[in-house]
């Protein structure tokens, strides 16, 4: 009598957010292979945008995001607050021509981004500020007075 060397696949993860072949795909995949879910990702976002690093904080009196543009000017950038959301969107156009065969290798990336942060509370639009300077954009967003921190005196 010979036994049967088949394996039956192991499952690593059940239950109903697994049922979603993507999500499944997801914690399959190796992701260090180049075909792998991530690798796909990050090559179909590099192809087509970039995310400049913002650097968000909240101070007393306000919210202030820092992003990274470097390459970019003022003009080419789209700020607009709507609906407690602030976004940051623009474009960086590739300086030469894409068929130079003079380019031994394009690490910079190109190409338009867009960047959404939600605002956790009310702030004041008409006072928004936005400045850049050497590639940085800072952007302040004051708070309405009714969140602002008060100190309360004790009688």
């Amino acid at each position: 009598m010979t036994k049967s060397l088949t394996r039956r696949p192991r499952t690593l993860f059940a239950g109903p957010l697994f049922s979603d072949p993507l999500v499944r795909r997801f914690f399959e995949d190796d992701v260090f292979s180049p075909g792998s879910f991530l690798a796909r990702r990050n090559e179909a976002l590099d192809k087509n945008s970039w995310l400049p690093a913002v650097d968000v904080r909240e101070t007393e009196e306000d919210f202030v995001f820092t992003a990274e543009l470097p390459g970019l000017d003022k003009k080419d950038v789209d700020i607009t607050i709507e609906d407690k959301v602030l976004t940051i969107a623009g474009e960086r156009a590739f300086e030469g021509k894409e068929d130079n065969p003079n380019y031994h290798r394009i690490e910079r990336s190109y190409g338009s981004f867009s960047r959404s942060f939600s605002l956790p509370h009310e702030v004041d639009q008409e006072k928004v500020s936005a400045n850049f300077k050497n590639g940085l954009l800072t952007v302040s967003i004051p708070k309405t007075e009714a969140i602002k921190p008060r100190k309360i005196e004790i009688k």
